[in-house]
């Protein structure tokens, strides 16, 4: 009788319905329009200094999605900018964090891959997560972080 009784009681377990994916799985992709008004609010924001600047959108891979160019941008910020953006999501914090490291004697970490030390990469984020990141050059380092961070913003 036991013997039974214990199938029934495992046979009844395995007719429950268990969610074994119970957690939040869905990801948050950065698009493509995403990605045109996180630049077009950081183009907005140089233009009202008349600054310009690269403006480059990458996804959670580093990969772009977008890069703008303002009229009169030296060509040498298009690489500095996807290198920005690409140490923004690889490393998960802004690029300032790495400047301040260096400036505070830290060099060490500028033997890291995929890591540029200057102010103007930002991560994007959704829940948590790093879904892209912004990098812009062109100006100053500061000014850079300023039109970056006005991208945020607008998502």
């Amino acid at each position: 009788m036991m013997r039974i009784s214990g199938m029934i009681l495992a046979v009844s377990l395995l007719l429950i319905p268990v969610d074994l994916f119970s957690q939040d799985t869905a990801v948050r992709v950065l698009s493509l329009e995403d990605a045109k008004r996180i630049a077009d609010a950081a183009e907005a924001r140089a233009m009202e200094d008349n600054w310009t600047v690269v403006i480059t959108i990458v996804d959670s891979g580093g990969h772009p999605l977008l890069l703008r160019r303002i009229d009169g941008t030296q060509i040498g910020s298009v690489d500095i900018a996807i290198q920005k953006a690409t140490t923004a999501v690889f490393y998960k914090r802004p690029t300032k964090a790495f400047q301040d490291g260096v400036a505070a004697g830290n060099t060490g970490i500028l033997n890291l891959p995929h890591l540029l030390p200057f102010e103007g990469g930002l991560p994007i984020m959704y829940n948590g997560a790093v879904i892209g990141g912004i990098g812009v050059s062109g100006v100053t380092a500061a000014q850079d972080g300023i039109i970056a961070q006005a991208g945020i913003d607008a998502l």
